[in-house]
């Protein structure tokens, strides 16, 4: 009966862990029996291993099955594999006593940490060919297969993994497992090549000719590498699946031969390892340089804009001026306040990582350094500061402004009006034919006009101080408003000298009348029928000029209308009024919001007791929630649009301005994000440094206690008492010495970044520029160079191409073209060269 073999082997280790081998075609069963193929492929594969091994010893196995019942070979076997003594064996040929030497052999296989499932002496002394192939395989895991370790991944995994990088060059070869990716042969031949390329030409090898392949490969192997035969090609070729173990115990084999070689593959990974934090790092300066520039040219556009305090002459435009503040400080500058955030925290993780992986601190270009953009900034929010106020006093200005100029227009317009014609009645000569009555007559009338033109004296020096106040102002049209202001002026004196002329004409043929009247008194005396008459009509000529009525008419036509002006103005505060009230009951909820989160932010960094990954999950959930409150900020903004289009600028409901808001929440984003990074930098350092969570509280504890200013960090004189409370003895000399590392850029300030960095500056087990140059020494083969081909076979594309890149030309003698100096190049990874 054909087995399934779906049945899964665990072989049991002492370390706390089970390590599963879920082979499909690996596992056998009690009652069951091995396919045949794969039977023969193991039994030829895993004998063929045991000699390799019992040779040392002098001594081989012929059946696998057979040659083990006696425990004695299978104890000889261990010994030469693992280089230990075993108990003596028990010399005698009866039962028990090859099942003694079994079980010793089994008890040594045990103290190894291997527990064995369903592996007993007695099977291996009855010759159960499925149990001794078993036994055999979980020597060959333990002994030859579970060491491997490539990348941080061990056992077969291991051992795939190494195989896919030794033949990931080759065409054709693409290993996936252990079963059918081998078939072809092709694999083989390139794990050969890759290591002993004189052994054969692999441009030359046929896909198409499996049979070949495997021949070619097994033959160099035992001729040249001293690895047994232990497969058959024609089996793995007729086999539709070969079997995994017997694959993977001859692939073993090779890993074993070529161990010298690892350490070659070794100083490649330290070197990838290196350059790959070397890449990550020079990565994050172009980012944070690009960031930096374009950060820095946005400040410099805009500041110039915010300091130009040059006022536009109508109100449309300073609203406009307003509305572009306002999207500036809504739209605009919102997305900078987190650049230059992310600036600063980018800034401060690629120092910790440059810290953590013994690399020189990162200095920017000239004219990037924080310090700049800081300095920039602040220049911002100075043009900034005061920027709104001044827009809005300017609203205020040219509102009072427009005012007093429609007052203006109207005082002027109602005199105007008053005056039209004026000078032409007072320019009239109808005295020189009137009578005395007459004259008499419009010398009322004259008195009655000079009165009226004493009244109006009053009008036109408010128009004439209105426009005075214009000037004053510089309103933009004051020009026509003087203009028109000189004409009324220049008529007003006018008039003034017309109606003293008309009233000194008036008196003198007054006079000259009365004159003439006295002579024909007589006259008038005679008759006085007709005089009656004339006095009449001189009566009601007089009604005539009663110009009164027409006035008081005109009042009480704008007496509704002011009525009218008064009710839309009380509506209009009303409305004044509802904003007020929309926008601070917003205002009074937000700025409270806004603080009390700050507070759980500042609470939560300080905490000492719950681990890193704790404090970074709440952090996470805060960054969440504000985030989330965006909306409230939003609406708060419309409201305050509103408010502004009204040209509202007090509110006696609360005390927040937008502005204190904006400033705020600003604020908030920042310190999350801040936070949020020194959590993170915390925790590379911890595990770089391998800090426990016992030592980072009690840095955090120290820390707390000595920053009295509770603004998390401490001066010179709090860091100086914790040192000491922490049994430094510390000279003067040497606390120079000590700030100088937690402080290069002389703050006077200790952050706690600086202060872990301090604590565990001897603990890092990082790379060293040693180490780097020891490992291309490796990949050149002891030379003081390396070549451009070596660097191309040796390491990932990728590597290479950065290597051969930034590596100078060598200048020792001896060397052949194209040298490369992998020393001056290790060395300036590390800041200790001028590369």
């Amino acid at each position: 009966m054909m087995m399934t073999q779906m049945e899964t082997t665990v072989v049991h280790y002492d370390n706390g862990y089970e390590e599963q081998y879920m082979l499909q075609e690996d596992e056998w069963d009690r009652d069951m029996l091995l396919d045949p193929a794969w039977e023969q492929q193991q039994r030829k594969t895993f004998t063929a291993w045991c000699n390799s091994h019992l040779r040392k010893a002098g001594t081989q196995i012929e059946n696998i099955e057979e040659d083990f019942r006696n425990g004695l070979k299978l104890m000889l076997l261990l010994e030469v594999i693992s280089g230990e003594r075993l108990p003596k064996p028990d010399r005698g040929k009866m039962r028990f006593h090859k099942i003694a030497n079994v079980n010793k052999a089994l008890d040594y296989i045990t103290s190894k940490g291997v527990k064995l499932v369903s592996i007993g002496a007695e099977e291996i002394t009855d010759g159960n060919v499925k149990m001794t192939l078993g036994m055999i395989w979980t020597i060959i895991l333990r002994f030859a297969i579970q060491d491997i370790n490539v990348e941080e991944t061990s056992a077969k995994e291991g051992l795939l993994l190494w195989c896919q990088r030794k033949t990931a060059p080759y065409r054709n070869v693409n290993v996936q497992n252990f079963h059918i990716s081998w078939k072809d042969g092709l694999a083989f031949c390139a794990l050969i090549h890759r290591h002993r390329p004189d052994l054969l030409d692999y441009s030359k090898l046929n896909k198409d000719d499996p049979l070949g392949n495997l021949n070619l490969a097994f033959d160099l192997a035992e001729k040249h590498l001293d690895i047994p035969k232990m497969l058959d090609a024609e089996d793995i070729i007729n086999t539709p699946k070969p079997d995994e173990r017997a694959i993977m115990t001859y692939v073993s084999c090779f890993y074993h031969a070529f161990a010298g070689a690892e350490q070659a593959e070794t100083a490649a990974n330290r070197i990838c390892k290196v350059l790959g934090v070397n890449q990550e790092n020079e990565k994050m300066m172009e980012e944070y340089e690009k960031l930096a520039s374009e950060l820095l040219e946005w400040i410099r556009r805009t500041t110039p804009w915010l300091e130009n305090r040059s006022p536009e002459k109508t109100m449309l435009e300073m609203q406009r001026k307003l509305e572009d503040f306002r999207d500036y400080r809504r739209q605009h500058k919102p997305p900078k306040v987190q650049e230059k955030c992310q600036l600063e925290i980018n800034f401060n993780t690629l120092q910790t990582k440059l810290r953590i992986s013994n690399r020189p601190a990162y200095m920017p270009s000239e004219g990037r350094m924080v310090s700049d953009i800081a300095s920039a900034w602040q220049g911002l929010e100075q043009a900034e500061k005061g920027f709104e106020e001044w827009l809005l006093t300017e609203i205020r200005r040219l509102e009072r402004l427009d005012h007093l100029a429609e007052k203006f227009r109207q005082k002027a317009t109602t005199h105007e009006n008053w005056a039209s014609g004026k000078e032409e009645i007072l320019s009239q000569l109808d005295y020189e034919t009137a009578t005395l009555t007459e004259i008499r007559a419009l010398l009322r009338k004259h008195e009655a006009f000079e009165s009226d033109l004493a009244a109006h004296q009053d009008r036109v020096e408010q128009i004439a101080a209105i426009a005075q106040e214009l000037n004053e102002l510089d309103y933009h049209d004051v020009a026509a408003v003087n203009q028109r202001c000189q004409s009324i002026c220049d008529l007003w004196d006018k008039l003034g000298t017309l109606t003293q002329k008309r009233r000194e004409s008036l008196e003198r043929t007054e006079k000259l009348l009365e004159t003439i009247d006295q002579l024909f008194l007589e006259f008038a005396k005679r008759s006085a029928p007709f005089n009656n008459w004339m006095e009449g009509a001189m009566e009601d000529l007089q009604d005539m000029f009663i110009v009164h009525t027409t006035e008081e008419v005109q009042v009480k036509k704008l007496v509704p209308q002011r009525d009218s002006s008064l009710q839309e103005e009380m509506a209009r505060q009303h409305s004044h009024e509802r904003l007020r009230r929309q926008f601070a009951a917003q205002a009074n909820l937000i700025g409270p919001w806004i603080q009390t989160r700050m507070e759980e932010i500042g609470r939560c960094s300080l905490e000492i007791g719950g681990a890193l990954e704790d404090q970074m999950t709440q952090l996470k959930q805060f960054e969440h929630i504000i985030v989330a409150y965006k909306p409230n900020i939003d609406k708060l903004e419309v409201d305050h649009q509103l408010i502004q289009e009204s040209l509202v600028f007090d509110n006696k409901h609360t005390n927040y301005t937008m502005e204190h808001i904006r400033v705020g929440w600003e604020l908030l984003l920042t310190t999350i994000a801040r936070t949020i990074n020194e959590i993170e930098t915390q925790i590379l350092t911890r595990d770089a440094k391998g800090i426990s969570q016992k030592q980072m509280n009690e840095f955090r504890s120290s820390f707390n206690h000595f920053d009295r200013k509770k603004n998390g960090a401490m001066d010179t004189d709090d860091f100086r008492a914790c040192l000491i409370s922490m049994g430094y003895d510390l000279g003067e000399a040497e606390f120079a010495r000590i700030m100088i590392l937690v402080d290069p850029s002389g703050t006077g300030i200790v952050s706690f970044q600086s202060f872990i960095d301090f604590m565990t500056r001897e603990t890092a087990d990082t790379d060293t520029s040693e180490q780097v140059v020891a490992s291309f020494r490796i990949l050149a083969t002891d030379k003081p160079y390396i070549l451009v081909e070596e660097l191309r076979r040796e390491l990932p594309p990728e590597q290479a191409e950065y290597c051969i890149m930034r590596m100078p030309p060598y200048a020792g003698h001896g060397a052949p073209p194209g040298a490369l100096d992998y020393t001056a190049f290790s060395t300036a990874l590390y800041g200790e060269s001028d590369l």
